[in-house]
């Protein structure tokens, strides 16, 4: 099983899926992100972006009593010059990048340091970025920029992503895929998590030609200035825009309305809603819908100053139906 994606929703599933021993788990981790930490990993270290690599890794490590090394991996800076911001599993990561000279040896080792269970695969090791081009015929460079626009630009809507300059595909992804028996899309940022990995050039091919079921777990909220006033369907027609028309053949969508009232209010005032439910089977996509909604609320520390989603997948109820889903279950 292979996972595509990065950042929270990316951790979400694979904390789910590592529960199941029967997976052989997989995850292609998008290497674009220029905000927040990884500004200075990039800028200042002259790294790759290591956020999302740090969440798959906590996400696939071996839980043991204390979780000190998860929490360690997870612990935000919230004072101190050049560091109030930055994860301790960022810096551990470019330390060794530094001691061995090599980045793809930083990550392999702390891989092995955390004893993840599963294969992280960053879906390129080239510098590149993304690139926006908005209804308004305006380009944006930079993730950062596109996930979190100005109010002028989030007016309108993205119509073309690519990444700038091309970017050579990491060999271990396309394997990866092609030996896929199922392939999972989200959940997570459409423009800034999902569908980066797949303009690395020869992901989309490696997709529409493997014989992998695709499963795409439709998200619980738009975001404003990306999905503004997405449908479920919207969401599906972005991603197989950028594969092919009737390549998923599963959608999983959450069918609960059970979001209290006040988490919709803040959600609200940053002019995200709930997404609304308009699919319908056909077209090859069987569409599968649960209560998928965890109930926990999710309170960023202060010293996190990105934009975070306050209500979240439950990794244990999409687990299992994914799990049932392959059993013939669902």
């Amino acid at each position: 099983m292979v996972v595509v994606g990065g950042g929270t929703g990316t951790f979400t599933i694979l904390s789910g899926l590592k529960k199941y021993p029967q997976l052989d788990l997989s995850v292609i981790v998008s290497m674009m992100d220029d905000g927040g930490s990884n500004r200075i990993i990039r800028d200042e270290f002259g790294l790759l972006p290591t956020s999302d690599l740090r969440q798959c890794m906590v996400a696939l490590s071996e839980e043991k009593p204390g979780d000190l090394l998860r929490k360690l991996f997870t612990y935000r800076y919230s004072s101190g010059t050049g560091i109030s911001g930055m994860t301790f599993g960022n810096l551990f990561m470019a330390a060794l990048a530094d001691i061995y000279s090599d980045q793809q040896i930083a990550i392999e080792k702390t891989c092995e340091f955390l004893d993840v269970k599963g294969n992280i695969i960053p879906v390129t090791f080239d510098k590149t970025h993304l690139v926006a081009r908005y209804s308004n015929g305006k380009q944006v460079l930079g993730e950062r920029d596109i996930d979190e626009p100005d109010d002028e630009l989030a007016k309108y809507k993205i119509i073309d992503l690519e990444v700038f300059p091309e970017a050579t595909v990491n060999p271990k992804a396309i394997k990866a895929i092609s030996e896929a028996d199922y392939i999972i899309f989200g959940p997570g940022d459409l423009y800034t998590s999902i569908l980066p990995n797949i303009l690395i050039q020869g992901v989309a091919k490696a997709v529409i030609y493997s014989d992998a079921k695709k499963i795409f777990i439709v998200n619980l909220m738009t975001k404003y200035g990306q999905t503004s006033g997405f449908k479920t369907s919207d969401f599906l027609k972005e991603l197989e825009k950028y594969l092919e028309s009737g390549v998923v053949d599963y959608c999983l969508v959450n069918k609960s309305k059970t979001i209290p009232k006040n988490i919709l209010s803040r959600y609200k005032s940053e002019k995200a809603y709930p997404v609304e439910d308009d699919l319908r089977n056909g077209n090859g996509v069987k569409v599968i819908r649960a209560n998928l909604i965890s109930k926990k609320v999710y309170e960023k520390p202060e010293s996190d100053k990105l934009m975070r989603s306050l209500i979240r997948h439950d990794p244990d109820k999409l687990a299992s139906k994914i799990v049932n889903l392959i059993e013939g279950s669902d």
